[in-house]
């Protein structure tokens, strides 16, 4: 996966450590300076901020002498900030974070489940072992660390120095429990540099952090508008699924709403805090009762661990550290809970109270596209496109949402098949991040969502008229909106858009489908005219034809296996077999750019046999723009060129032909 890291702002670690090394200099991140600017976009930082090394290190006093630094940035403190420091102090743990006095504990949270899998966190933090220092070789140490985020849809490495802001000599920003453990403020500078400085992190949202963690796609639940709370039945489907997501390696947050700004951080009677994102740490069902009972016993509770990215103020209710609750499972399975009574941020909850008191669900999927795996493998499809202006409507990409008729079409759009009777299909579409800058302030996520249209079985050519809506997304102000659909067999087109007409951006489209849905975007509004135009000729017209079904169709004991057939000039489309029905539901379009108007398009019916398929009957459609009777329904008939006769069964086609070949 890590060939391709694609280095951030073009700086090789490896080959700025070396020149380190060479130069016997401590490096110093010209990218990110430990300057005001790196801190925030606007206001003032408050008390005075010292970026310190968490150690200098044996060159400290060379580096003065034989390293001119440029003048804006600050001369180094001679005093650093502890005296053995380590990437690591007794591994890695979600314990290890605590939140500083920066708003975001939305990305502590998310770092706390990261924390947790061993095969993530050593993605984020690629050759730790090769990063962590070294007291014995003090020679080896540059000042320089890397980091991984995946964003907008490629994994990059992100290069900073080791110098940390502090107030009083004291981290002000994510720290850990140990003083001298630096992982968590490492990777928080890596990412605030991402973000354009510290600031920005003040009030993000912990699906993005999951997913630059991962590369995986986020699934917000909603749970107070899916009443998980009450509904049993729901609530136990929705843990198999939250459980199912953290068996396989995702990662998961909870938090609750808060309403009004004075809620934001109030403390709940409960112990639990509005406006604040929590980590899910463990998800699992624990065996009630003792000894050879609890085996005998089917007794199990849905439970959930959660930490608190402050590292205290705990759950109090049911369960919590001290609860007499726990006087219910043995003393093995506490154990192997990790069941502990400090204040340490960390404490279970039972599903059913975790949908009582928390608003949101976030969990970010570990999508699978690995052929060896034994779990369910998907196909991906990843696009990129943009949302960009024009004064042309034909070539204008920013059209905003389906309450803007008369651009909505203008918008980008993708064409995907959905090959199974039925299949569950995951998309995600992720705007790119904005930059904060001093000048630009911070950057704001534009509204966004999409659209999902089954159209006709052979379209090649983008959509200009509305078709039957099979899904749609919410539309939020969010990096990334995803949607979880089931949907039948046939091509659908995805229209992903901003909610105002006009905003421009760029986005990336992930679908995700159980066989290869050749997922590609629609570039021409009508057939293209080349050269061959004026010898072959070129449409005059365009008609599509809906068969909705059939019926009376010719009887056996079992029912008809039937399926429709459309021709025009050579292209044809095809239904799926409707079994065991003489009035089937075929439901299924064609779209046809005619040259020769003036011939029939033919619609057929067959019965599916095991040796040789039996013709049922067909009619001839004129598909005339002047017809303005929609709907037709027509007695079938055999395939006689002179005196056709009627058969058994009548089909109802709707047909809509027009001599604009956009009218489609």
């Amino acid at each position: 996966m890590f060939s391709c890291v694609k280095p951030y702002e073009d700086q090789n670690y490896s080959a700025l450590k070396r020149a380190c090394l060479r130069r016997k200099v401590l490096f110093e991140d010209p990218h990110f300076p430990a300057t005001d600017d790196s801190l925030y976009y606007k206001g003032s930082p408050g008390p005075t901020v010292r970026w310190k090394r968490p150690k200098p290190g044996r060159w400290a006093h060379i580096r003065h002498a034989c390293a001119p630094r440029p003048s804006r940035l600050p001369s180094p403190s001679p005093q650093d900030i502890c005296e053995d420091p380590r990437l690591f102090v007794d591994g890695i743990s979600s314990h290890d974070l605590h939140q500083g006095q920066v708003g975001n504990c939305w990305f502590v949270a998310a770092c706390s489940s990261l924390a947790s899998r061993d095969s993530l966190w050593q993605k984020v933090i690629p050759d730790w072992k090769e990063q962590e220092w070294d007291p014995e070789k003090p020679d080896a140490y540059a000042g320089i660390f890397h980091f991984h985020f995946w964003r907008f849809g490629e994994w990059v490495d992100v290069v900073i120095d080791d110098r940390l802001p502090t107030v009083n000599n004291q981290l002000i920003y994510c720290h850990s429990n140990s003083r001298n453990e630096f992982w968590c403020a490492l990777v928080e500078k890596a990412y605030a540099k991402l973000a354009g400085c510290y600031q920005a992190l003040d009030g993000g949202n912990t699906a993005d952090a999951l997913v630059d963690f991962t590369g995986g796609v986020s699934e917000p639940i909603d749970l107070t508008e899916g009443d998980f709370a009450n509904d049993e039945t729901k609530r136990n489907q929705l843990f198999e699924r939250v459980l199912k997501v953290h068996s396989r390696g995702g990662l998961i947050s909870a938090s609750i709403k808060a309403m009004t700004a004075a809620d934001m951080e109030a403390r709940l009677g409960c112990g639990l805090v509005k406006g604040h994102a929590y980590a899910i740490t463990d998800v699992r069902k624990v065996r009630l009762g003792h000894g050879l009972l609890a085996f005998f016993k089917s007794e199990k509770l849905d439970m959930i661990r959660l930490r608190n990215p402050w590292g205290e103020r705990e759950w109090n209710g049911p369960w919590s550290d001290t609860s007499e609750e726990w006087q219910k499972v043995s003393k093995s399975e506490r154990e192997k809970m990790g069941v502990t009574v400090q204040d340490d941020g960390e404490f279970w909850m039972t599903f059913e109270d975790v949908c009582r008191y928390f608003t949101d669900i976030i969990k970010c999927r570990l999508i699978n596209t690995s052929y060896l795996s034994i779990h369910k493998t998907w196909e991906e499809a990843r696009l990129r496109g943009a949302w960009t202006r024009h004064e042309d409507p034909r070539q204008n990409r920013s059209g905003g949402c389906i309450n803007h008729k008369d651009t909505f079409f203008q918008n980008p759009q993708y064409v995907f098949d959905v090959k199974k009777p039925e299949d569950e299909v995951l998309i995600c579409i992720q705007q790119r991040p904005k930059r904060s800058t001093r000048r630009e302030g911070k950057g704001e996520n534009l509204a966004i969502g999409f659209d999902i249209y089954k159209v006709e079985e052979n379209r090649q050519y983008r959509m200009h008229r509305l078709q039957h809506k099979a899904a749609s997304s919410i539309y939020i102000n969010s990096r990334s909106v995803f949607l979880r659909t089931e949907q039948p067999e046939g091509r659908y087109v995805i229209i992903p858009t901003t909610f105002e007409p006009g905003h421009t951006g760029e986005f990336l489209l992930r679908v995700f489908t159980d066989v290869p849905s050749n997922c590609r975007e629609l570039r021409l509004d009508e057939p293209p005219r080349t050269c061959w135009s004026s010898l072959c000729g070129y449409p005059q017209q365009v008609t599509q034809v809906h068969v909705l079904g059939a019926a009376g169709l010719k009887d056996s004991p079992t029912g008809a296996d039937s399926y429709v057939i459309i021709k025009c000039e050579g292209d044809k489309v095809r239904s799926a077999v409707q079994r065991g029905t003489s009035t089937p539901e075929y439901d299924v379009k064609g779209v046809f750019y005619r040259k020769k108007p003036g011939q029939p398009i033919t619609v057929q019916i067959w019965n599916h046999r095991v040796l040789k398929d039996e013709f049922l009957g067909q009619v001839h459609l004129k598909a005339d723009p002047d017809d303005l009777q929609a709907l037709h329904t027509l007695h079938l008939r055999d395939r006689s060129r002179r005196q056709p006769s009627d058969l058994p069964g009548t089909v109802a086609v709707r047909v809509l032909s027009s001599a604009s070949l956009m009218a489609v």
